[in-house]
């Protein structure tokens, strides 16, 4: 762990520190945090960060809803339920870049198959020319591959929920919703809690899809698509690994929002199990 994380984390912080490009490595001058200025003065990273939050938000909360349904699915399944979750879970056994070329391909306006579903939109709409339907078209390819991860995050905390409750609460009366909303929703905070942040720290590093069904044109750049694009495209190491700090600090943010918002004692939760 020292060998893969934390050195390549100081070795980050430490080039962040100085002004420092591939292409004339011996000039290399010590500029104290003056890179971070840079970054965070730049409308450039602001905009890349709203998309990153932006396509957390969206993705995060349609997967949470989708995922739910289909954790709903497995755990009351009765015939066939090996089958049932193997083919829930196959997207997100599919590696993600290959899954991106697929997506590009489905939303292709010569040969792809979503025109064709979607004739409101027209045979020859290009879902890559704008940024809007660019965003949507990432969004789509991330909510299907990671959807299945959700599913079984929230496929562990069902399996957590007391039947006795359910029944208890089906003997009291309460409707199908009411049951969801007032004895198994609750009971599972905890598990619903993971999953969001697992998700949301994975969506808000976006990379590959990003990378391959756009490349960030129409502005739908990431933060770690902008860190690529100063380190191995420009070769920038100073100004790249100041925007990879950056990353790491604000993935620390969200985690931190995240785990306040549900306000879960884990402590206790692990008590009651």
């Amino acid at each position: 762990m020292l060998l893969v994380t934390a050195f390549p984390m100081l070795r980050a912080l430490y080039l962040s520190l100085y002004d420092y490009s591939l292409t004339d490595p011996g000039d290399r001058s010590f500029v104290g945090l003056q890179n971070y200025v840079t970054a965070l003065t730049d409308s450039l990273f602001w905009r890349d960060t709203l998309n990153t939050v932006l396509i957390m938000i969206v993705t995060v909360a349609v997967e949470l809803v989708i995922g739910f349904a289909f954790a709903m699915v497995m755990h009351r399944v009765i015939f066939a339920r090996g089958l049932v979750r193997t083919s829930i879970l196959i997207p997100y056994g599919i590696i993600t870049v290959v899954s991106g070329f697929a997506w590009q391909f489905a939303f292709s306006n010569t040969n792809g198959f979503v025109n064709g579903w979607l004739p409101f939109v027209g045979a020859n709409f290009d879902w890559f020319g704008q940024y809007g339907s660019s965003i949507v078209a990432i969004m789509v390819s991330e909510i299907w591959k990671t959807t299945p991860f959700m599913s079984l995050l929230l496929l562990a905390g069902l399996a957590q929920v007391s039947e006795d409750m359910i029944e208890a609460a089906k003997v009291d009366g309460a409707t199908w919703f009411q049951r969801l909303f007032k004895v198994i929703l609750p009971n599972m905070r905890a598990a619903i809690m993971v999953a969001v942040l697992f998700r949301a720290l994975d969506a808000y590093r976006i990379f590959d899809n990003i990378f391959v069904m756009t490349a960030g044109a129409n502005g739908t750049e990431s933060i770690s698509f902008l860190t690529y694009r100063q380190v191995i495209e420009q070769f920038q190491l100073g100004i790249g690994s100041a925007l990879s700090v950056l990353l790491f600090l604000s993935v620390l943010v969200v985690a931190f929002l995240i785990v306040k918002i549900f306000r879960v004692d884990l402590a206790s939760a692990r008590q009651e199990r």
